[in-house]
């Protein structure tokens, strides 16, 4: 039985089954006691050119000692900097808990990151050493080599390091080298310093990416890390049989939690941040797990249902046959029952037919997904749903260490983000709903900046979270709107643009991206962007072949195409909320050219600034009947 604890305003929820056992100091303590306690067991799968490759917890544990005792070596103390530039892959994971280790912080640095971003980050945290993945990453560092004075040396995970560099610059095997050298000297040096690691030390500094200004280092200390891969595994959503494919941006809050996670539970996590490499990846790992962000799902989801139409006739027919099935066997599992009878024999039917071949997609073992970073749209939960592929949406911020609600297997609510993790409190603040969350994993503040820290901060430890909320008597929490996101119209009325943006993208499946406008004008206009496969596709088969892309975007026809989506989802909006113009832009968002942050979600001031001119002329001498 689920209950909600409600008292002065403060909400916990709570299950008998999810007590929280805390049996977790540091990281670095999990990881060596999951090294002692399956060193036989697979830990890692990676890939090397185009064949995969794995490790075991005891060679893991080698490498990750080896690196540990190396930065002990040169002079690493305790809560100094150690950066990591680098894409999502093994090293990356294995060079983190090597200066966890070594009782040192992490500092996280986004791979997309300009050279003035790095070198401003660097200086920041007063990084004393970097891991740079590859020479890419090495020249963004050298380039700005005078504005970071505090890092004494670079390490190279990949590729040889040039003869002038040797001043600065060794490799990750020569690091290895050192540290198994110095290991063979003082074979308990590593042990000693991990069991010396305090709760409140300091373990990561994440640089959030942010929409405007510079970036805030939120200071997470080891006790953050511990809680929540003790609260992630009282829920039990992983088992050490898995198999979980970790693409997120290691660099990211969201792909650090996995990393807890997997270290709690011991199963296997094949590691691969290759973003293009995502669908070929899948059927070859196989996973039974894997988190994302929601844009993965939007582009799965549009490709089925685009597919789908292009085929038309009878398969069309099945598949809705199949889908409505599946929706009604999915309102019944949502109900805590399993379809039995007559509906049963026609959801394996439907199962034989549709919804296998959608699995197949994802390697044919997926358990569950978990989305996070961004809402997911309820459509598009309860498509997948039906089909047969649960996602839990979770919900939390890097200064909550990522985790701090999540929907379970056996009490999950489409379009909500679930119930807190056992320890985790949360409140509505009384004037705006602002959901305020006090936890073990709430950050130590910004770091070098009170200001912003006391800001976000209450002096009893409560995070405003700048999102706007709602709970149930359960404790179920819905995510309404960010505080900051909220559209005021001229005429005085609030509009939430994530909710219109997700329906729009649930509803259209050639949009890639949508924002809707409309903060204090007098009604709501929307800039969209294509995905560029499926336009193309259309626009091949209706007499647009040859053209470009730009070129398609910017026609009429692109623009007619896609007014009967706007009409449709205007039908379910109240009036203030319709929006009555919308542009297509001539390309897609992306991360380089800084409309994406690194965990793919859009960066809403930026875009508006860049197409202001757009903006404005959708307004031009337009009256709306509000």
């Amino acid at each position: 039985m689920i209950t909600a604890q409600i008292s002065k305003g403060v909400i916990v929820a709570s299950k008998a089954s999810e007590t929280l056992v805390r049996k977790t100091k540091s990281i670095a303590e999990l990881f060596l006691r999951r090294v002692e306690e399956t060193p036989d067991r697979e830990a890692f799968r990676y890939p090397v050119a185009d064949e995969w490759r794995s490790l075991t917890w005891r060679a893991s544990g080698e490498k990750v000692r080896a690196i540990a005792a190396a930065l002990l070596s040169y002079g690493i103390k305790r809560e100094e900097r150690v950066a990591i530039v680098c894409n999502t892959r093994v090293e990356w994971i294995l060079c983190d808990l090597g200066i966890l280790c070594a009782g040192a912080a992490t500092t996280t640095v986004y791979p997309s990151s300009t050279a003035e971003e790095c070198a401003y980050i660097l200086s920041d945290s007063e990084t004393q050493i970097a891991f740079v993945e590859d020479s890419s990453q090495l020249a963004k560092l050298k380039e700005r080599r005078a504005e970071i004075p505090s890092v004494r040396k670079l390490v190279l995970m990949e590729g040889a390091v040039a003869a002038e560099d040797k001043d600065w610059v060794i490799t990750l095997a020569e690091v290895e080298e050192t540290g198994a050298a110095h290991l063979a000297k003082h074979a308990k040096l590593v042990d000693e310093q991990v069991r010396g690691i305090e709760g409140e030390q300091l373990a990561t500094l994440i640089y959030t990416s942010g929409t405007t200004g510079k970036p805030k280092g939120v200071r997470l200390v080891h006790e953050c890390w511990a809680y929540t891969a003790d609260a992630m595994a009282s829920i039990n959503l992983m088992t050490t049989d898995d198999v979980q494919y970790l693409w997120l941006p290691m660099s990211h809050s969201f792909g650090k939690v996995l990393m807890a996670s997997h270290l709690s539970t011991g199963h296997v996590c094949a590691v691969d941040g290759r973003i293009p490499k995502i669908i070929e990846n899948l059927a070859v790992i196989r996973p039974t797990m894997m988190a994302a962000a929601p844009r993965i799902f939007e582009k799965v989801y549009n490709k089925v249902i685009q597919g789908v139409k292009e085929q038309g006739g009878m398969k069309e027919k099945i598949f809705t046959w199949a889908v409505s099935v599946g929706k009604e066997g999915s309102a019944v599992r949502q109900r805590g029952a399993e379809p039995g009878g007559l509906l049963a024999m026609k959801l394996r039917l439907a199962d034989k037919l549709v919804f296998s071949k959608i699995k197949q997609r994802f390697g044919g073992r997926v358990r569950f997904f978990v989305s996070g970073s961004a809402p997911l749209s309820r459509e598009i939960a309860e498509f997948f749903h039906a089909c047969g592929i649960l996602i839990l949406e979770g919900y939390g911020l890097t200064e909550t260490s990522a985790a701090s609600f999540v929907n379970r297997f056996d009490s999950y609510v489409f379009g909500s983000v679930g119930k807190a993790l056992p320890g985790t409190e949360l409140k509505l603040a009384p004037e705006d709903s602002e959901i305020l969350i006090r936890s073990p994993a709430v950050m130590r503040g910004y770091h070098n900046l009170d200001d912003a820290t006391a800001e976000a901060l209450t002096p009893d430890g409560w995070l405003r979270t700048g999102d706007i909320g709602e709970v149930d008597a359960r404790g179920i929490l819905r995510i309404t709107d960010r505080k900051k996101d909220l559209i005021k119209t001229s005429g005085g009325k609030y509009v939430a643009p994530q909710a219109l943006e997700g329906k729009l993208k649930a509803t259209c499946p050639y949009i890639s991206q949508v924002i809707v406008h409309g903060d204090r004008r007098n009604f709501c206009t929307a800039l969209v962007t294509l995905d560029e496969e499926s336009i193309m596709k259309w626009a091949k088969e209706n007499n647009l072949a040859g053209k470009t892309y730009s070129e398609v975007t910017s026609s009429a026809e692109a623009k007619a195409l896609l007014e009967p989506y706007f009409t449709q989802v205007n039908k379910t909006l109240a009036k203030y909320e319709t929006i009555k113009q919308f542009a297509i832009l001539p390309r897609d968002f992306t991360v380089d050219e800084g409309e994406l942050t690194p965990s793919l979600k859009v960066k809403r001031k930026v875009v508006e600034k860049r197409y202001v001119d757009l903006l404005d002329k959708m307004y031009e001498g337009a009256v709306a009947d509000l």
